[in-house]
């Protein structure tokens, strides 16, 4: 037998075995290290994952039909609604029961504003037939049909009973349907009225507008970046005040100034009509429009694109160009082949910034945009204020989180997650 096999495993002073003692010591590290960051863990979990899985939950959830008339979703199961005919009496009288006590519990007019937002007309058709509803008795005031469609004609019609089968689902793809301009029906999913279609034109146009945003942040935000690393440290820091002044404003403010400042008789315009480049007749229309959002939004955006770029060009050291120089580059060639490939970090970095702030901004368009220059955010906002269709505000903004994603992993893909830095 050799020595170590006779002398035991290794101890530690407090004579448990080494190895053990070892593990237990770094379980308690684990442990520390855990109630550090506890805190934070919980902070995100209540203000960014139970929000997004509620808003993902939202978009698919769909009981409140199965949950308010359970009776008449399962009588309508045995009825053919491609037939062209009116549910039998059955049906109705399953409707009278749950309809008695949906009034009761005051849930009908509920059920009819989710109802309306896949058939107008619905949310009214409930209101009249929960105040008729006091008129009938379901145990005893059979039959039900002719009372129904005397109530109200839309209880005659084939369309308001397919759309209650139809979305009667628990869980559904109407409100993801609905975001991309399309609806569901007995026959499947179908394009919207072309007057309905809207979303994804909003959709396109956010995207569209939140790239020429970051496009005029980077051409705007690249010359100060660059003069800002080159200045005396004294200069730059004064500059550096100017850039970050916006901050120290309330976001309302300076869009409201934005708001004076374009509108036709407003500092721009007065001034182009003072200097003579336009005349007083034909003053520019630059608000409510495309070109007041995006005017706004990029001198909103600019600085956090200028941050970005100055604090990683503050780390390309001059010599560099100095060098370049010295080998026969003219300042064109040793700017474009030495000092931008190194500064493409920050621009990077800037342009995920500016992009994401851009595509979800909501009060700027609000304010400046006009019905031409507003995001998909206004609209997810009108929904859920407004309208107040959760379910179709969370498709939305699932939809919108999807294409953010999706850029995201296209820019890692050709770019590289990893060369974009804020810094040394």
């Amino acid at each position: 037998m050799t020595d170590a096999t006779q002398s035991g495993p290794m101890l530690a002073a407090d004579g448990t075995p080494l190895k053990q003692s070892l593990a237990r010591s770094l379980r308690r590290q684990k442990m520390r290290a855990l109630l550090l960051i506890a805190p934070l863990l919980f902070f995100v979990l209540v203000s960014f994952i139970i929000p997004i899985a509620s808003m993902l939950f939202r978009s698919v959830e769909n009981s409140m039909v199965s949950e308010t008339i359970p009776l008449t979703v399962q009588a309508l199961q045995d009825w053919d609604e491609t037939s062209g005919e009116l549910p039998d009496e059955a049906v109705f009288a399953a409707f009278a029961v749950d309809l008695k006590a949906a009034v009761a519990a005051k849930q009908h007019t509920r059920l009819g504003t989710r109802l309306n937002y896949e058939e107008t007309g619905m949310s009214s058709m409930f209101r009249k037939t929960g105040r008729g509803m006091r008129k009938i008795d379901p145990t005893t005031d059979a039959p039900f049909k002719e009372k129904f469609i005397d109530i109200h004609d839309g209880w005659g019609e084939v369309l308001t009973w397919q759309t209650i089968k139809t979305h009667s689902v628990g869980i559904t793809n109407g409100y993801f349907l609905n975001a991309v301009d399309m609806r569901r029906t007995v026959d499947g999913a179908e394009a919207q009225p072309e007057s309905k279609q809207i979303l994804i034109k909003l959709f396109g146009r956010t995207l569209m507008m939140s790239l020429v945003i970051t496009s005029a942040c980077i051409i705007l935000g690249y010359p100060v970046a660059w003069i800002l690393a080159n200045l005396p440290m004294r200069v730059a820091n004064l500059l550096m005040i100017l850039v970050l002044l916006p901050f120290w404003t309330s976001l309302l403010v300076r869009t409201s100034a934005w708001k004076v400042m374009l509108q036709q008789q407003g500092v721009i315009n007065d001034t182009l009509v003072w200097l003579g480049i336009v005349a007083d007749t034909d003053r520019l229309i630059i608000i409510n429009n495309q070109i007041g959002t995006i005017v706004a939004m990029t001198h909103i955006l600019l600085p956090f694109m200028i941050l970005p770029m100055y604090s990683v060009m503050q780390t390309i050291p001059p010599s560099y160009l100095r060098a370049a120089k010295s080998l026969g580059a003219t300042n064109w060639t040793a700017f474009w082949r030495v000092y931008f490939p190194q500064s493409v970090p920050g621009i990077g970095a800037g342009s995920i910034l500016v992009f994401i702030l851009a595509i979800g901004y909501y009060i700027t368009p609000e304010i400046v945009g006009g019905t031409k220059g507003v995001f998909i955010s206004n609209r997810i906002a009108y929904h859920i204020s407004s309208s107040l269709n959760w379910g179709l505000a969370a498709a939305l903004g699932t939809i919108l989180l999807a294409a953010v994603l999706i850029l995201y992993w296209a820019y890692d893909r050709i770019v590289g997650i990893d060369n974009v830095k804020l810094g040394g």
